[in-house]
């Protein structure tokens, strides 16, 4: 493999890691990025392309790993956190976050990889999913009555689980989508946010194993270093934004994201036009 694919491999990464847990859509930008730039459909083929998309992002939730450690041990009982209430947040309320998307994840592959895997479909994602995050900032509660993982029950992790399916049409945002459901549902914008990336650990685990499955015939040992780069570059650059994004979504809230992805898909319409 030469170095210039490997380059394209560090290229995706970064905009995977630096976009993963700002409301933006990560998948939306590699697809963006890679159909008007890199082409690596070019070299990987069409599935094994897609999935490296899915699978890069691996990267960025072992970074969630890394940073939230404490909190997912506590999950299983295997670390205590100082001040958790008898009602603590557990691994029950991460099932049911994840359990709508994962039924329809599976109903809807292959959907899901062959008609929205596409700028077009991106565009349409990021002007809803963007006036979804305006409504969330308008309408949700001024005081949150929910400021810690812990106050969250059972049915508002069921809910805001349901809300996440729409981030299966790319470019919609997990985090936009989970993040604005959760602070409609009571949650500060924070908390919304610890769940969504706690969510998103055994989500994107089972979709990068599902998908690496199904095109597993299309991966050679030629593909096994850009899979690497891309990898790595997508933890190591998650690790800086992670925690910047935390800090930061506390303070401007969803609509400064929002308004960055009405600007961005206007661009590309400009450009597909012409």
């Amino acid at each position: 493999m030469e170095w210039i694919e490997l380059f394209k491999a560090m290229i995706l990464g970064f905009v995977e890691g630096m976009t993963e847990f700002a409301p933006v859509s990560s998948t939306g930008h590699m697809i963006i990025v890679d159909d008007m730039w890199l082409k690596t459909e070019e070299f990987l083929g069409s599935g094994s392309a897609n999935t490296f998309k899915i699978v890069i992002q691996l990267g960025s939730i072992l970074a969630v790993v890394f940073v939230m450690w404490k909190r997912m041990l506590s999950l299983v009982g295997l670390y205590k956190i100082e001040g958790q209430t008898a009602g603590r947040f557990n691994l029950g309320h991460v099932i049911m976050g994840i359990i709508p998307a994962g039924v329809f994840g599976v109903l809807f592959e292959d959907m899901i990889d062959e008609y929205l895997f596409g700028i077009e479909t991106v565009i349409i994602g990021l002007i809803i999913g963007a006036f979804f995050m305006i409504i969330a900032d308008k309408f949700g509660p001024k005081k949150p009555a929910i400021t810690s993982l812990d106050e969250i029950s059972y049915t508002k992790a069921l809910k805001i689980g349901l809300i996440q399916c729409l981030s299966l049409w790319p470019g919609f945002s997990r985090s936009g989508s989970t993040i604005s459901g959760g602070v409609l549902l009571g949650l500060d914008h924070k908390t919304a946010a610890d769940f969504t990336f706690i969510m998103a650990v055994p989500i994107m685990a089972g979709a990068s194993g599902l998908s690496l499955l199904k095109h597993w015939d299309e991966i050679n040992a030629d593909h096994f270093w850009f899979y690497v780069v891309g990898f790595v570059s997508a933890f190591v650059f998650a690790l800086i934004s992670i925690k910047f994004f935390l800090k930061l979504i506390s303070k401007v809230k969803l609509t400064p994201f929002a308004i960055y992805r009405i600007l961005l898909a206007l661009v590309l319409i400009v450009i597909l036009a012409f």
